[in-house]
Parts: structure tokens; C-alpha cells; sequence
């Protein structure tokens, strides 16, 4: 039994809007990763003519589809019921961001609200001493800026040592093993700004 049934027999939504609110969300997670529904298709194993419907809200869609679907979007197919996820203003409090695990010292947040779309953006904060980790470590092959907000850092990028101070950046590939080291006597805070996101 797929979403829209079950959504239909417990009265939350009538089928016409479900399928209606769906294909519109993935319409706009389409566009977002500006894929054109033959891209889509070949991506998901489905005809253009197939999504162009579904995005339409005309047709229903099985549950291993909507898998094919998500998947090729690089979202969940929980993203796909998801109201509160489609595209918008989105304000994060600094209180809410959702903090990512992180070596003693310092602490990690996402800004960037998921699914992510073109870019990931993360908030770092290094107490004196704190480090990424003991070593340099990578993550996709993505352009990454790293920009300084306060205090001062060192960034190694493959063994090679870049002093920033506040409002200083550097920009790299993911691809190349980086660390960061704060070996000032004061904190110190950082923006990473990834794009397109990395795989976790």
C-alpha cells in the first residue's frame, strides 16, 4: 500500500491534494539540483513522461519508485511527505542548530537546513589548543571555503600550514587531507562553506 492510501483511508489528505503536495516537492527538488525530467528519469529509471505527471499530481507512484526518485535527488523518500522541508526562507536560531560530533575542544554546527540543496554551510568553534582531530582527514571532491570568523587558526592542507587570522579565508578541495588547529590562547570561530555537498 503506498503513502497516498494509507494517507486516504485515515483522512489526514485527500488524494488529490497529497499527490498534488508530492509532486510538487519533488518538482522543486528537481530544480533545485537544475535536472531536467529526462535527467531525472534516466537518473530514477522512470520516463520523463512518467514524472512529468507525477509532478503534476496526475498519477501515483509505488513506493521502490518514489526510493528511485529520492535517491537520484540526493533527499529521503521522507523528505518527499515532508512539508516543512520544501524550499524556502528557513531561519535557524543559534540555539536550534543541530551540533555534529566533533574532537574535545571544539564543537561543530550545521547551518545549512537538510536536504541540502547547492551547498553545505557549518559553524565551528575551537577553544585554545582544539583541533579537527589528530589528523587531516577528507570528504568528496567539493569546493570548500573555510573563513575565519574570530580569533585565529592554522589550517594544514597536505601537510602544508596556512596561518588565518579574523576575517581571513582559504579555499580547497574536500579532496585534500586538511586540519584545523587553533593554537591561539584564545577561541576561535569558523565558517565552512561546501559546495555541492559531500557525501556524509
Amino acid at each position: 500500500m503506498t503513502d497516498r492510501s494509507l494517507r486516504e483511508r485515515s483522512g489526514e489528505v485527500s488524494a488529490d491534494a497529497a499527490d498534488l503536495a508530492l509532486g510538487a516537492r519533488i518538482r522543486e527538488y528537481r530544480k533545485m539540483r537544475r535536472m531536467s525530467l529526462r535527467a531525472l528519469g534516466e537518473a530514477a529509471q522512470a520516463s520523463p513522461g512518467f514524472l512529468s505527471q507525477l509532478e503534476r499530481g496526475q498519477v501515483n507512484s509505488s513506493i521502490g519508485m518514489l526510493r528511485r526518485i529520492a535517491v537520484a535527488l540526493g533527499v529521503t523518500v521522507a523528505d518527499l511527505f515532508d512539508q516543512d522541508s520544501a524550499p524556502g526562507p528557513k531561519v535557524v536560531r543559534r540555539a536550534d542548530r543541530p551540533t555534529l560530533h566533533t574532537a574535545p575542544g571544539s564543537r561543530k554546527f550545521l547551518i545549512s537546513q537538510r536536504p541540502l540543496g547547492h551547498l553545505e554551510v557549518y559553524s565551528g568553534e575551537f577553544d585554545p589548543g582544539a583541533s579537527t582531530g589528530d589528523d587531516a582527514y577528507t570528504h568528496g571532491d567539493s569546493q570548500e571555503i573555510l573563513l575565519v570568523i574570530s580569533g585565529a587558526v592554522r589550517v594544514e592542507l597536505d601537510g602544508t600550514a596556512h596561518e588565518l587570522d579574523a576575517g581571513d579565508s582559504i579555499e580547497y578541495r574536500s579532496s585534500v587531507p586538511h586540519r584545523v588547529v587553533n593554537s591561539h590562547e584564545t577561541p576561535a570561530e569558523v565558517l565552512w562553506i561546501i559546495s555541492p555537498p559531500t557525501p556524509d
